[in-house]
């Protein structure tokens, strides 16, 4: 019978697992020491080693002669285990098997002693499946176990286990398997099968298994059936995802804001079945490297792409900045989750794309979505609070314009005329976002921030006076650098490009326009008449 190249080429002892050498290394040693715990909690992503490690330290802990606290393989134990025949080593599939009664079973039959081994292991398969009211009852049994029961559980979704089931267990957290371990099981594999793989096609399929031996595994025998020589394209066709061209034809067409390209390129995937929520996770995870080249441009290893293709990678994101980037991968990150539920996948796949080559007229008003609509929402704060948002002065009228005519000329009345009116003084009122400012602002500049302690601010239109007890405040204001963060800070916040003056307690002030001196003044004195005490001499 036929078996599955996961399966045949499956760890059989600790040295075959890679990629988790903190946890096996430390197995090993408490098995050799017999130092054992009586729970173990193995989580991690799929396919990286749980369910392998727990068979194995299950053959382990029962081994006849154990080498190093690693299964010798030879002994009657070992050969049973591996044949799956052991009756004392027994796995559970907690999705299939997570009510109640199971596990009242599973507690009545740990009560007996093993039959052929030292111990009884129980190994729980995707333990978080497991009902509230099952993993009561496997709680007392884990706390007051008998001495020769272990257990095992095993699961990739850790948060969903009662804190006192995981406080009841040694945990061990395993990590994603490397590419270049995957790689190099990719290579052994296909060596002792006679495949024909080469070494772009097993690092693609690295790539595209997420860091999951067992994906890759099952990738490559998948691209075995569908070609005998197993390149990068075959390895692509064979996984239903968008060939390498297409996809970074898709980027360049983002990059470039040509949406009705990008528009026939789909189309043209569509027409060959190619799968829409994979193309997006391509595109999702090609867009990523983007944003390190943009970052960290001198790190190629952190790059998810083959060696050829970062020059490519790197001229498209030559033509975006960080910012235009960044509300790309934003656009397909929110793609991925509505890509499930979607009524038509083309669809949602082809709004996205035109949001990606439409997002620069985003990125000019100001970044993403989200960041307009915070700009929105400080504006209508700071309308209904009656403060004056900048609005463009007329133009003063040039020579060329053009004059008005007699008959344009006000008519003689015979009311005298009356003086122009004086037009009131700017009204500074208390900025209800300083707390706020300030809290940007720590996280900008904190040592400028902390010359702020205990301010106030006040605001009129687009000037805002603040008030300081702290008179080296004042100097620090003159660095460009400090000035330019605090504006920054009460533009986030507010969405004002403020004009800052500022005025210590004790009358000193720095910055302040010349105009704007008496509204200020007779402020500071109301709020002293008030009993402000914010500060000494307010």
């Amino acid at each position: 019978m036929y078996t599955a190249l996961y399966r045949k080429y499956r760890p059989m002892t600790f040295d075959d697992v890679v990629s988790q050498p903190h946890i096996t290394a430390a197995l090993a040693r408490q098995v050799a020491e017999g130092k054992t715990a009586h729970a173990y909690l193995f989580t991690g992503s799929r396919g990286t080693g749980k369910t392998t490690c727990s068979r194995i330290l299950a053959k382990a802990v029962n081994c006849l002669h154990p080498i190093d606290g690693k299964p010798c393989l030879e002994c009657e134990i070992c050969k049973a285990a591996d044949a799956g025949n052991l009756p004392d080593i027994i796995e559970i599939d907690a999705a299939s098997n997570n009510g109640i009664n199971d596990i009242r079973d599973l507690r009545e039959s740990a009560l007996y002693t093993p039959e052929r081994c030292k111990y009884k292991v129980y190994i729980i398969d995707e333990v978080h499946m497991i009902s509230a009211g099952a993993f009561n009852a496997l709680l007392k049994i884990m706390e007051e176990p008998p001495a020769h029961v272990k257990f095992i559980l095993a699961t990739t979704e850790a948060h969903k286990i009662p804190a006192t089931i995981i406080s009841r267990c040694q945990r061990f957290d395993f990590r994603r398997i490397r590419d270049e371990d995957i790689v190099a099981r990719l290579m052994y594999v296909a060596a002792q099968e006679n495949i024909d793989l080469t070494e772009e096609a097993a690092l693609l399929i690295a790539r595209l298994s997420d860091g999951a031996m067992r994906d890759a595994l099952s990738l490559l025998e998948q691209c075995v059936a569908f070609s005998d020589h197993i390149d990068p394209d075959a390895v692509s066709n064979a996984a239903g995802v968008a060939g390498r061209d297409y996809l970074f034809s898709l980027l360049e067409n983002a990059a470039d804001g040509d949406a009705s390209s990008a528009i026939i390129t789909a189309d043209e995937l569509y027409s060959k079945s190619k799968d829409m929520s994979r193309l997006c996770e391509e595109l999702t995870a090609q867009t990523r490297n983007l944003m390190l080249i943009k970052t960290v441009p001198n790190r190629p290893e952190l790059l998810n792409c083959l060696p050829k293709e970062a020059e490519s990678l790197k001229a498209i994101a030559d033509k975006m900045s960080l910012g235009e980037i960044l509300s790309k991968l934003e656009i397909l990150q929110r793609t991925l989750e509505t890509l499930p539920r979607a009524v038509s996948k083309r669809t949602e796949f082809e709004m996205a794309l035109v949001r990606l080559c439409t997002v620069k007229s985003a990125e000019a008003l100001g970044g993403d979505i989200s960041a307009l609509e915070k700009r929105i929402s400080a504006l209508e704060r700071a309308i209904s609070s009656g403060m004056v948002i900048n609005q463009p002065k007329p133009e003063a009228k040039t020579l060329s314009d053009p004059q008005p005519s007699k008959s344009d000329q006000p008519k003689p009345s015979d009311n005298p005329p009356q003086q122009a009116e004086k037009k009131p003084a700017a009204q500074f009122e208390r900025c209800r976002d300083w707390d706020e400012i300030l809290d940007r602002l720590t996280v900008r500049n904190p040592g400028f921030a902390g010359s702020l302690k205990g301010s106030l601010s006040y605001v009129s239109g687009d000037r805002m006076m603040i008030v300081v007890q702290n008179r080296f405040f004042l100097s620090l204001l003159k660095a460009s650098e400090n000035s330019t963060s605090l504006q920054e800070a009460a533009y986030d916040v507010t969405g004002i490009k403020f004009r800052i003056a500022a005025k210590c307690a004790d009358g000193q002030a720095e910055n302040q326009p010349s105009e704007q001196s008496s509204p200020v003044d007779e402020l500071l004195k109301k709020a002293k008449e008030a009993g402000v005490e914010v500060e000494e001499g307010i």
